[in-house]
């Protein structure tokens, strides 16, 4: 089990408009197996699976894809019948403009739109009269947007950069994680910025192929976190496929050992410290899935006794194993 897990940051921002419009927090965390108790502690975190099913509940109670953050609400539908017009698009570009004047229709905010200066497309959002503090709906739609463009032409768009025109927050750690691209904070705009070429690539999709995409979309393309490109997805890989220690991992990628030391501390993180998400997201996934004891657990995850995977638990997500089995459901 490879997925990452999702900070509690993003539940408790997710659900920012439920709240302010008086819905029952409690129901929609059971609905997505979520521990209410997980709320408090800043270094909780939750399964993509679960945070797929919060935004699905959300948009049910809300009936609002924009999950009640944006000035007016977006109502259920808009981003399916927004995608069946760009899907008969010949090209991305041709695509995404469409979808753009679509979105215009309904004078929606935060506005989008897209440009190209000197062969590089930028897609833009203006924040202007949005009151989303936690900065979730914006970041959301750059996710939304950067992996249906991927998508539609059956490619990942590698991302030249990310602006945000706000300073970095203290979850800035899972920024590299959801666009995998140079990040700025405090930028003059919030704006993904690649390649102009890719707009003029081929739309690849058709209705069929938009049928099964949007099965569970755009839940499931919020809900992903790996990009996998870098060299810390690269060890993580590594160690979850049963390769053991830097010098192994390093020899499997065809570098020594203080080069990939190198390239780990250059992404802000360490070999132990990959190795620690690691098992902190295989354990929660474990406990919310179930039909493993925490003693199995323990001893799969490579602890001697079930009191030090307690603490180690602890100290990965500030609470105890009890605490997610409890919250899971379904």
């Amino acid at each position: 089990m490879l997925t990452r897990t999702i900070a509690i940051h993003y539940v408790n921002a997710a659900l920012r408009g439920a709240v302010r419009r008086g819905h029952d927090v409690t129901g929609l965390l059971a609905t997505a197996g979520i521990a209410e108790a997980l709320l408090a502690d800043e270094r909780a975190r939750v399964t993509p699976a679960q945070y797929t099913k919060l935004v699905q509940a959300l948009w049910d109670a809300l009936d609002d894809e924009f999950m009640g953050l944006g000035p007016r609400p977006s109502k259920r539908g808009t981003f399916p019948t927004m995608c069946l017009l760009a899907v008969h698009c010949a090209s991305l570009g041709d695509a995404l403009r469409r979808g753009l004047a679509f979105y215009d229709l309904f004078d929606v905010r935060p506005v989008m739109t897209l440009g190209e200066h000197d062969g590089v497309a930028a897609f833009t959002l203006s924040t202007a009269g949005v009151d989303d503090p936690d900065r979730f709906l914006v970041e959301s739609l750059l996710v939304l947007w950067h992996r249906f463009s991927s998508w539609l032409i059956g490619r990942r768009i590698p991302l030249r950069g990310v602006d945000l025109s706000y300073p970095e927050p203290p979850h800035g750690a899972e920024y590299h994680l959801i666009f995998g691209a140079p990040l700025r904070f405090s930028a003059a705009a919030t704006t993904l910025t690649f390649d102009a070429r890719f707009l003029r690539m081929p739309v690849v999709q058709d209705e069929a192929a938009l049928r099964r995409f949007l099965r569970n979309s755009p839940a499931e393309l919020l809900s992903r976190r790996d990009y996998g490109a870098d060299a810390s997805s690269q060890v993580r890989r590594m160690l979850g496929g049963g390769v053991v220690g830097l010098e192994n991992v390093a020899a499997r990628l065809g570098v020594s050992a203080p080069t990939l030391r190198r390239k780990l501390a250059a992404e802000g993180t360490s070999f132990r410290e990959v190795r620690e998400q690691l098992l902190r997201d295989q354990a929660v996934a474990s406990l919310v899935r179930g039909g493993e004891s925490v003693e199995e657990l323990a001893l799969r995850l490579g602890f001697s006794e079930a009191s030090a995977f307690h603490r180690a638990f602890k100290r990965w997500t500030g609470t105890s194993p009890g605490t997610y089995r409890g919250g899971s459901v379904g």
